[in-house]
């Protein structure tokens, strides 16, 4: 069993042998195989004993723990031996201001055609002069950053280009129960927003596991500053996987009416101002249903089982194995820039 998710709230897991039991009020609820265990992802407030933290350990299961929302909280972190030489070259090579500004508009390009491509495809199926308008606006930021000169600069291109796509996102959203009114983090303030956070964690937390492989040290970056706790590389590198497979993930399930409105609930915690209590009810946080959730999660798992051609290889693979064999790749341009790094676009 290579991932295993756990989302009962208020649960801990012990360990009898070669399994964990996920508890709950003297009840065991799931019982999982830990032979084979390669990543558990811990959804809410579920704790673990010491017995299941040493095996955890010894046995370099990668763990997350993420907030009911779907927010990174924490990660066990797991020491990495035998990739001196190539951290070092990416602390020398991202170090270098010259360097650090072309990877960065090589991250920034390759989102920017993947938003491009989904937003041209989306325009012409449904006749929508609006995201024509927002392909238009898209396709002339991925013009301009080739004449961008210094990182600021860049990052501002970036953000105009989301927020041009994200303007015209509801367009996509096909299902009358959901709107959509601009995007919206931490918390998310409705369901469309809730679904974005969570995948886009899900689909970091790969990039992660995938940086941690190929031995590269996820807390520097070129496109993310270097913050306290903040994963800059993961953050750059899931940048060409955003509207490639979260958005699509996202549109898809709602579009189909797989999930509906009534599989939401609004948070616990109220915001602490608020002009009237209709203010507080939209600014509260919305959850999943653990249901739901659960669905989810299976739905995401299927999508990072299926294929995908892969050009570099010159054959299908799956795309979790397409976001282990780009961060190699990203590995190998930091030892020999001259090979260049080139973001997966979409062919749409």
């Amino acid at each position: 069993m290579e991932a295993v998710y756990v989302l009962e709230p208020g649960s801990y897991i012990r360990r009898e042998g070669m399994t964990l039991k996920v508890v709950k009020g003297g009840k065991v609820l799931e019982q999982i195989p830990a032979d084979g265990l390669k990543r558990l992802m811990l959804i809410g407030y579920v704790s673990l004993t010491g017995s299941v933290l040493d095996f955890l350990i010894r046995n370099r299961v990668q763990t997350v723990f993420m907030t009911p929302t779907g927010r990174f909280r924490a990660r066990l972190l797991l020491d990495e031996h035998g990739h001196v030489a190539l951290r070092r070259s990416q602390y020398l090579q991202l170090s270098r201001k010259e360097f650090a500004l072309e990877t960065a508009r090589t991250v920034v390009s390759g989102k920017i055609r993947n938003m491009l491509r989904l937003t041209l495809l989306r325009a012409r199926q449904y006749g929508d002069e609006t995201l024509k308008i927002a392909a238009a606006s898209l396709n002339s930021a991925s013009a301009h950053l080739k004449d961008v000169k210094k990182m600021d600069g860049l990052r501002g291109v970036e953000g105009a280009a989301t927020r041009a796509y994200f303007g015209a996102f509801s367009r996509m959203v096909r299902n009358e129960a959901f709107s959509f009114n601009g995007r919206n983090r931490r918390p998310p303030l409705d369901p469309v927003n809730a679904l974005l956070s969570f995948v886009y964690t899900l689909l970091t937390n790969e990039v992660l596991s995938a940086i941690q492989a190929g031995g590269l040290d996820p807390y520097l970056g070129a496109l993310h500053e270097p913050l306290q706790g903040r994963p800059s590389l993961a953050c750059d590198l899931v940048e060409e996987y955003r509207t490639f497979l979260g958005d699509r993930l996202v549109l898809g399930l709602i579009n189909r009416k797989v999930i509906g409105k009534d599989d939401f609930v609004y948070g616990k915690e109220p915001p602490r101002t608020f002009v009237d209590e209709e203010e507080m009810r939209r600014k509260r946080p919305v959850l999943m249903k653990p249901a739901i959730c659960r669905a989810f999660i299976q739905a995401y798992e299927e999508m990072m089982k299926r294929d995908v051609y892969y050009p570099p290889l010159n054959k299908k693979i799956t795309y979790r194995w397409l976001i282990l064999q780009q961060a190699r790749r990203f590995g190998s341009y930091l030892s020999e820039p001259e090979k260049g790094y080139f973001p997966f676009t979409w062919d749409a």
